[in-house]
C-alpha cells in the first residue's frame, strides 16, 4: 500500500484570519489526522456545552459587584432531558420562581402597580427601566465565562444614565421568552436577556443578547432584538455594552423593539 502524503491547502494563510473550519488540507480523498482529531475535539467541546450547568456560587461571587439582589429561578423543565426535549417548558418559570418573584414584589411594594408603560398624566408607570435576566441556554458554558463581565459593565453605564435597575436574575433550563415573563412581572420597561446560544465547532460559548421593549409573556421573535456570539472571539465585551446601550436608549426614545426598530449605529465606531 502507497502512503499519499498530506498535501497542503493553497487557502492555508485564511486561517490567520478565522477560527472557521477551512482549509484543513487532505490526505488522499479524506482530512488528514491531526484536522479529524481537531474536528471530533471541537465536536465534543460542542456537545458538552449543550449538557453544561451553570456556576452559581461562581456567578453569584461576580454579581456581589454589582451590589443589585439576585433572584435564583427555575424554568417548567425539571432537569436538561426534559429541557432539550419540551422547549415550551424552557419559556415559562416553575411555581416555585412565581411563587419567589410574587414575595419580591409584596415586600418591595411594586405588587400594586397594574400596569407597565401605560402613560398617565404624562409619566410611565413602570417599576424599573430595565431588567437583566441572564438564562443558561444551550450553553451554560457561555454564561459561566462572559455574563458576569458584560452584566456588570452593563449595569455601571445603565446607572451612570439614571436608569433603574431591577434585581438581577439568574435562571435555570430557560430559553429566551422566559425573559418576558420575567421583566413583565417585575414590572421593567425594558429587558435584556443575556443566553448562551446553541454552540458551534468552534463557538461552544457563544453568548446571545435579547432586548425587548415592554416585554410581556406571548412575545415573540420579532418584538426583539439580538446580538449575537458575544466573546472575546466574536463581538468583544466593551462593543457588545456598547451596542446594548445604543438599542436600550433607542428603545426608550422611540417607544419600541423589534423589526420595528431598525439598527442605525454605526459599528466603526464600536470600541473593541
Amino acid at each position: 500500500m502507497s502512503h499519499l502524503p498530506d498535501q497542503p491547502d493553497p487557502w492555508a494563510f485564511l486561517q490567520s484570519h478565522t477560527s472557521a473550519r477551512i482549509a484543513r488540507g487532505r490526505t488522499g480523498h479524506s482530512l488528514p489526522t491531526r484536522a479529524l482529531l481537531d474536528f471530533q475535539l471541537d465536536h465534543a467541546r460542542a456537545r458538552d456545552a449543550v449538557y453544561s450547568e451553570l456556576e452559581r456560587d461562581t456567578l453569584l461571587t461576580q454579581l456581589q459587584v454589582i451590589q443589585q439582589p439576585v433572584l435564583q429561578l427555575h424554568s417548567r423543565a425539571a432537569d436538561r432531558q426534559q429541557y432539550l426535549q419540551r422547549p415550551d417548558l424552557g419559556r415559562k418559570l416553575d411555581e416555585v420562581s412565581l411563587s419567589h418573584l410574587d414575595l419580591h414584589l409584596h415586600l418591595s411594594g411594586l405588587e400594586d402597580l397594574t400596569g407597565v408603560g401605560v402613560d398617565l398624566g404624562g409619566k410611565s408607570v413602570h417599576g424599573f427601566d430595565l431588567s437583566i435576566v441572564i438564562v443558561d441556554g444551550l450553553s451554560a458554558t457561555a454564561i459561566n465565562r462572559h455574563a458576569g463581565t458584560v452584566v456588570s459593565r452593563l449595569a455601571e453605564e445603565i446607572r451612570a444614565f439614571g436608569w433603574s435597575l431591577a434585581p438581577l436574575c439568574l435562571v435555570e433550563q430557560g430559553r429566551v421568552a422566559i425573559g418576558d415573563e420575567i421583566a413583565h412581572a417585575l414590572k421593567a420597561e425594558t429587558v435584556v436577556v443575556l443566553i448562551g446560544e446553541r454552540p458551534g465547532l468552534t463557538s461552544p460559548d457563544s453568548m446571545g443578547a435579547y432586548l425587548t421593549f415592554r416585554p410581556q409573556p406571548g412575545l415573540t421573535d420579532e418584538s426583539r432584538n439580538c446580538i449575537s456570539n458575544i466573546r472575546p472571539e466574536g463581538f468583544p465585551y466593551e462593543a457588545a455594552v456598547q451596542k446594548l446601550l445604543y438599542l436600550l436608549t433607542e428603545m426608550k426614545t422611540r417607544r419600541l423593539s423589534g423589526v420595528l426598530l431598525k439598527d442605525e449605529f454605526d459599528d466603526n465606531l464600536l470600541t473593541p
